[in-house]
């Protein structure tokens, strides 16, 4: 008995500092928020007006429609270069090259968000690197500006967050035994229907991890958007700031905060059940 409550105290004493670091960083702002997006600005009353604000503008909507649209797409466009990635990573490198390839993946990320998107707009901009190499390629004969364009921004997003959807699907193929992967050549499968029948549905949770923590990452990126896409590059994490900070309206960038993820949430609760995946089961 004794002994039952020594291990339920070690238990809590690990467990309390974890809630209360979730609660103080995650629970109560968020409850905040959501209690601010009720609030009316001017008198302090409660009101949907905060919400009402979005959907009776044709403008918010339409930015709103287009940082979805780009957070899958980039999501997706992450995931097919990560995942060949992870493969040859797991599955082909030996030891040694896996140790060095992985190190190279990781170290960029050793760095700020905001010091790598400031390096790739040294790289791309008017009278950055490309534009000079080009030039002295002879395959432009001016300046040319890469910044501030969609898929300036596609590009950024991708570079940042690539490493959260490598290391889940690694994570999923490590677990990979590789006789199975034989069995299949051994059973006549060739390459693309091993990896449709075999590896892909293994790798399956780490995918959903990888998807998830991409998407969540692209859709409320502000950084790099602002600065790779400029003022004009329409994201609606852009709104959300500007209500806090431009124009104090905390209220109505609570409501677009809640909006954004409601949006997110229940975006990712349809993934997992089309995909048939579970968050257990995925996390």
């Amino acid at each position: 008995m004794l002994e039952k409550i020594k291990k339920y105290r070690r238990l809590w004493g690990v467990l309390i500092p974890y809630l209360i670091w979730i609660g103080v960083l995650f629970v109560i702002p968020h409850i905040k928020l959501f209690g601010l997006s009720f609030i009316d600005y001017r008198s302090d009353e409660i009101t949907l007006g905060n919400y009402s604000k979005f959907f009776s503008s044709p403008l918010y909507r339409r930015v709103f429609l287009r940082t979805g649209i780009f957070a899958i797409a980039t999501t997706m466009l992450t995931l097919a270069i990560s995942f060949p990635t992870a493969f040859i990573i797991t599955k082909i490198l030996g030891k040694t090259m896996k140790s060095v390839v992985l190190l190279a993946v990781i170290l960029p990320y050793w760095i700020s968000e905001l010091i790598r998107a400031f390096a790739w707009m040294v790289l791309l901009r008017e009278t950055g690197v490309v534009s000079y190499m080009l030039q002295v390629a002879g395959i432009t004969s001016e300046n040319v500006e890469f910044l501030y364009h969609n898929g300036t921004i596609m590009v950024g997003l991708i570079y940042t967050s690539m490493l959260f959807m490598i290391i889940p699907i690694m994570n999923s193929l490590d677990s990979l035994d590789d006789s199975l992967i034989e069995a299949a050549y051994d059973l006549g499968g060739n390459f693309w229907s091993t990896m449709k029948e075999v590896i892909i549905p293994h790798s399956g949770p780490g995918i959903m991890v990888g998807s998830t923590m991409v998407f969540m990452l692209n859709l409320g990126n502000y950084v790099t958007v602002t600065l790779l896409g400029g003022k004009n590059s329409l994201w609606f994490t852009e709104n959300i700031y500007n209500q806090f900070i431009v124009r104090f309206n905390q209220n109505q960038g609570a409501a677009f905060g809640v909006i954004l993820l409601t949006f997110s949430v229940l975006l990712v609760w349809l993934s997992l059940k089309v995909t048939k995946q579970d968050m257990a089961g995925a996390m």
